[in-house]
């Protein structure tokens, strides 16, 4: 079976498919509030999309917001099929890349629980208590990007 191809976001069907990915995850299958998940912040943001070797559209996605010298990853999704195969840790390896190659000191991320060890696979510490937040409990986790961290 071929591999999904990872990329930036072209255009707007790209975006809109991520945008997709994320209702379906976030909304159908976690119960979080439409109005939460879509919080007016996707046009500043720079979008990661998995997109299905046949095809058939975006698969998973996650999106990257600069502040300063840091950078935000959020919305890490991938629908149901592909989950397990390694994508979303290749997409936030990606991300991190990025964030480095614009400069960014350090990166940030609010954690779902049950993932943690994502994140952590990735570098990521956590840096929280537990919290919640659209009703499932998260943690913040962060990196430094330095090259002297």
């Amino acid at each position: 079976m071929s591999e999904p191809e990872i990329r930036w976001a072209r255009d707007t069907a790209d975006v809109h498919g991520a945008i997709a990915v994320r209702e379906r995850v976030f909304v159908d299958e976690q119960g979080v509030p439409a109005e939460e998940e879509l919080d007016g912040r996707d046009e500043q943001a720079l979008h990661l999309v998995s997109v299905a070797p046949d095809g058939g559209g975006v698969i998973a996605t996650l999106r990257l917001l600069f502040d300063g010298d840091a950078v935000k990853i959020g919305r890490v999704a991938v629908d149901r099929p592909w989950r397990r195969r390694g994508i979303a840790a290749r997409m936030i390896e990606l991300a991190v890349e990025e964030g480095r190659a614009r400069g960014a000191r350090r990166a940030r991320l609010s954690s779902q629980v049950d993932v943690v060890g994502l994140y952590e696979g990735a570098g990521f510490a956590v840096e929280s208590d537990v919290f919640v937040e659209a009703g499932i409990p998260h943690v913040w986790m962060g990196l430094e990007l330095r090259a002297d961290a």
